[in-house]
Formats: C-alpha cells, structure tokens, sequence
C-alpha cells in the first residue's frame, strides 16, 4: 500500500472559488430574486406596502402563473405551446358571450373550459396525428385563433358586460376573497399544489418528464405517446382558460388578443425556473420562482417612474441575466 506524500491531497478537495460557483449555478435565480426585492425596496417607499403587494399579486402574477403553470408542463415534455394566448382568449369570449346571453355562472365556466379544451385538443391532433412540430402546430392554432376573436367581436371590438346584475354573479372570481386571500390567488394556489402532486407523484408526471428526456427511449419503453401528448397539450390549454375566466371577471370583459401578452413571459418563466434544478428541467416551484420575478420586475419598474416599453426592455434584461449566470457558472462547475 503506497502512502501519500506528507503535504499533498489524498483526494480531490474542492475549492472554494468551484463551490461558490456551484452554489450560484443552483440558487443563483433566488440570490437575483433577494437582490431585486432589496433594489426596489429602497427604490420605491410603496413597493413593500401590504396594498401594492397584493395589487402585485392578483394582477400581475395569477394570470400569469396560471399560463405559466401548463406551459410548464408542456416544456417539461420536450414540447412547446404558442396557443396559450388563443387558448386565454376564446374561453375569454365564450365566458363573456354566454353570460351576456344570460346563461347561469356554471355554463359560462363550462363553455369557456370546453374551448379552452378544443385548443388544446387541436393542437394534440396536430402533433401526435399528422406529426407536426409542437412549435409550427402550436403557432398555426395561434393564428387561427386570432382570425377566430377577429371574425367574432366584429374585427376586434370589445365585449363588454353592461349589465351590472349579471356581471355581480361573477364578479367574486376575479374580486372576492375568501380568509382574507383574494380568489385569484386561492385558484393559483390550488392548482399549482395539484400539478406539483401529479408532476412529482404520479404515474402521469414520470411519463412527462421521460417524454422531455429520452422521447425514444419513452416509445420503446411502451408508453402510449399520443395519449400522454395530446393530455398534455389539453391541459396546459385549460390551464390557460382558466386565466382567461379570471381575467374575464376581472375587468367584466372580453378584450380581444390580449391573451398574446402572457406567450413570452410564460415561457420566460418557466425557463428561469430551470436554474434552479439540478437536471435543468422545468418544475413547478420553479416557475412559480420564475413568474413572480417577472411579477416584481414589472411591478417595481412601474412603481420607479418607466413606461411599459422599459418594462419589457427590464424585463427581457433580467431573464438574460438569470439565464446566461445560471449556464455559464454551471458550465465552468462542470469544466473544473
């Protein structure tokens, strides 16, 4: 047995500078999440009051978890879903139609999952039945949605609910509360803790997951493809519908392609959430990381004086940031 040398390492020791390398690769998005809280904290004297994180909150953020959630789940299978705009529209409009046609509450919710449905099954049609990429299938179904709004609200006019006995029927879904928490936020809430469950416990998310990594090695294996495909596509289009709902009750009307505006930002967020796994796969609570440092970013650049145009300018700078620190520290962890 030969002894090592006095003086000289048994085995490899990390140092200290590859540590704190490896320690910015994983929590890297959370040290910017803490250092953008602490900017706009002493840039703007509202920014922590109670009021404007909850302003925050219900109409920055839920709208976009909401997206976010299913565009999550899409990614985390290899895929990608550009229709999450269209999807957030028609159930929009159907909501909006149905109920100023004096429909019960629950066939205007019924009507608008039902097409947010339909999206998401058309896109399912387009991938696993005529093989088309996720990305061309899914921006084709964002152009016909787009003719679709157009053709129904008379070229792009708003819908609006003039009626103010119809409009108070659902108006505790985007307003109300319930233990003090508004209802937006109690939507989000449970349908990030379901898809959490269905992500990491089930059989369900385990396929989504074998879907993203290894789609080859997923055939051979025998897992029905088409079917966990077109699930997932229909799931993250009613996800989607239900942002549309709350968005519709919000401002109790229907306003055409303005489901467009959460496409980036979903994606965005689901990316930066990224980081902070250690297989660099799109989870759960990571894009709930990644959807309210978008939300504080956008919020706070509000709050400091800059008009929506630096917003997306600031927007589009932090996701760089997070993205380019996370990879290049994680390849440098990787070289050492």
């Amino acid at each position: 047995m030969t002894m090592a040398p006095i003086g000289t390492n048994a085995g490899p020791v990390p140092s200290r500078a590859r540590a704190a390398q490896a320690l910015l690769a994983r929590f890297g998005v959370l040290i910017g999440f803490a250092a953008v809280i602490l900017f706009f904290a002493v840039s703007s004297p509202t920014f922590l009051t109670l009021g404007n994180i909850t302003n925050m909150l219900v109409n920055n953020v839920a709208l976009l978890a909401m997206v976010a959630l299913g565009m999550t789940i899409v990614i985390a299978s290899g895929g990608i879903d550009l229709s999450v705009g269209t999807a957030v529209d028609l159930a929009s409009m159907v909501f909006i139609m149905l109920m100023a046609a004096g429909h019960g509450l629950m066939v205007g919710l019924l009507g608008a999952i039902a097409v947010a449905a339909v999206v998401g099954a058309v896109n399912a049609i387009l991938i696993t039945r005529l093989r088309i990429s996720p990305f061309l299938a899914t921006l084709g179904v964002l152009f016909i949605g787009q003719s679709v709004q157009q053709l129904s609200s008379d070229g792009g006019n708003p819908i609006y609910l003039f009626s103010s006995d119809m409009a108070h029927k659902f108006s505790f879904i985007g307003h109300g509360s319930l233990l003090g928490i508004s209802i937006p936020l109690w939507i989000v809430a449970v349908s990030y803790i379901g898809v959490f469950i269905v992500l990491h416990y089930a059989r369900f998310g385990r396929y989504v997951y074998a879907l993203g990594a290894e789609p080859g090695v997923a055939w051979y294996s025998g897992l029905r493809i088409k079917r966990d495909t077109a699930a997932i596509y229909v799931l993250s289009a009613v996800l989607a519908g239900i942002a549309g709902i709350i968005l519709s009750c919000t401002v109790r009307c229907y306003v055409p392609l303005s489901g467009n505006a959460f496409i980036l930002d979903a994606i965005g967020a689901a990316f930066i959430g990224t980081t902070i796994s250690l297989e660099r796969r799109p989870t759960v609570i990571g894009t709930l990381v990644g959807v309210l440092l978008l939300g504080i970013v956008k919020n706070g650049l509000l709050l400091v004086g800059w008009n929506f145009y630096w917003q997306q300018v600031g927007t589009g700078v932090v996701i760089l940031l997070v993205l380019a620190t996370s990879f290049a520290t994680r390849r440098h962890v990787g070289e050492a």
